[in-house]
């Protein structure tokens, strides 16, 4: 058996202002850094050998999954990162308070715009403050004007069987410090979750979901460290 712990990042600035971020290179809230550095905690008392982190290539992602590697004395573990376990990207909502754009859209667009599965928000208009086409970390990239969760699972999932997967095949052991969508991706594929369910599933940040996974990589156990703050975890497939 192997175990995957995945790891939403720290609160953000922008989860604090209750903003949509997606993309944007928002970093850690105090209180997030404090969240990254618990979730290090927790992982060195899980007990359970490491050998690797994969992380997105967002700041917020990142400096969560190596504080957390400083707290549990991990820091020496391999690191790999890769813009396909970036967040969602929210379109033409990047950057909008959400309470506003629901008093502006009316609440139900803007829930079938952030739950819904297949149905992404409008497009990010080209050429504007948050349009990340000319970021260097991206170049030789098609950047997504929108993404949809279905979408954001799509380009997770050929990661996730190129690289990820092989890895835990081979026995290591696997820290994924990432968001609350492609992490909710990788939960869906794992655990077999329908669509109209995984809307449902909320990643809290800084607080690890240790997933106890069998040769075939089908999960047999899952809990997350921090049980006080702990959400509601998918059934474990038949």
């Amino acid at each position: 058996m192997t175990f995957l712990a995945l790891l939403r990042h720290g609160q953000s600035q922008w989860n604090l202002e209750n903003r949509f971020t997606g993309w944007v290179d928002v970093d850690l809230t105090a209180e997030g850094e404090a969240q990254a550095r618990s979730s290090g905690v927790k992982l060195a008392e899980s007990a359970v050998p490491f050998d690797k982190l994969y992380t997105s290539l967002q700041t917020r992602a990142i400096r969560t999954g190596n504080m957390a590697l400083a707290a549990a004395k991990l820091s020496w573990l391999p690191v790999e990162r890769d813009w396909r376990l970036n967040e969602r990207h929210y379109g033409a909502l990047t950057g909008l308070n959400k309470a506003e754009t629901a008093k502006r859209h009316g609440e139900d667009q803007v829930k079938i715009w952030r739950r819904s599965y297949d149905t992404p928000p409008p497009p990010l208009e080209a050429g504007g403050e948050f349009d990340l086409s000319g970021d260097r970390r991206y170049a030789g990239i098609d950047v997504p004007a929108t993404e949809s969760l279905k979408l954001t699972l799509e380009r997770v999932l050929p990661y996730w069987n190129a690289a990820i997967a092989p890895d835990l095949k081979a026995g290591k052991n696997l820290i994924i410090a990432a968001h609350g969508n492609s992490l909710r991706s990788i939960v869906k594929h794992l655990f077999q979750v329908p669509d109209d369910e995984i809307v449902h599933v909320e990643m809290p940040t800084g607080n690890p979901l240790l997933i106890e996974l069998d040769a075939n990589l089908k999960p047999i156990g899952a809990r997350y460290l921090d049980a006080s703050r702990a959400t509601e975890i998918p059934a474990l497939p038949a």
